[in-house]
């Protein structure tokens, strides 16, 4: 890899954890201050005698909390799904596909048996490439059509994902795709097709 392909790789970290630490900090962190501040007022209206009010507060209090707990379930799946470690990719983008078709009423299609003679590295790789083609395509569409297959054979495994949401793609996307592929040491190219795009990553197997 490059010296320029290294700071872009390294860039492109920043970016994420910035991401993360922005989203910690806007959203769990603020929801847990604001259980606690209705913590307190529960408790001191539980001093006081104002029961119902107390209960009524510790209830909504329990509601966020509950959210707040889903928020992080869901980061923590998205960075390092546990089912990807327990039982392959495939089993991940399912897992992955199955919140975000319901969300959105996408029709998902994965034929991705051959990712997973891929080492850990490898797959956690491209799991994060084809969530991020996934939510790229939401972010444009969303698409009604999301399908990822992946062929190999003696040299190379091929990735290809198409979807049919409208063609335009902010750049930095794409940057940040071609740079989680050059850290495997893959090439990553997009095409525009009559009804969405289909990027093709080739990954050369050693």
């Amino acid at each position: 890899m490059s010296e320029h392909e290294t700071e872009q790789v390294l860039a492109a970290e920043q970016d994420e954890r910035r991401r993360i630490a922005l989203f910690l900090h806007d959203g769990p962190v603020q929801s847990l201050a604001g259980v606690a501040l209705m913590l307190d007022a529960s408790l001191d209206l539980i001093e006081r005698g104002n029961l119902d009010e107390a209960r009524s507060i510790i209830d909504r209090a329990l509601i966020r909390t509950r959210s707040t707990v889903g928020e992080l379930r869901d980061l923590s799946f998205n960075l390092e799904p546990v089912v990807l470690r327990d039982h392959g990719f495939a089993a991940a983008l399912d897992a992955l596909g199955e919140s975000r078709a319901r969300e959105h009423g996408i029709d998902l299609s994965f034929d991705v048996a051959a990712v997973d003679a891929l080492g850990e590295r490898e797959q956690a790789a491209l799991y994060q490439i084809a969530r991020e083609a996934l939510e790229e395509a939401i972010r444009r569409g969303p698409p009604s059509r999301f399908e990822i297959s992946a062929t190999a054979d003696a040299e190379s495994l091929h990735l290809v994902v198409r979807d049919d949401a409208p063609s335009e793609r902010r750049r930095r996307a794409l940057e940040v795709l071609g740079e989680r592929a050059r850290t495997l040491g893959a090439t990553l190219t997009l095409e525009n097709e009559d009804a969405g795009t289909k990027m093709m990553l080739e990954l050369p197997l050693r």
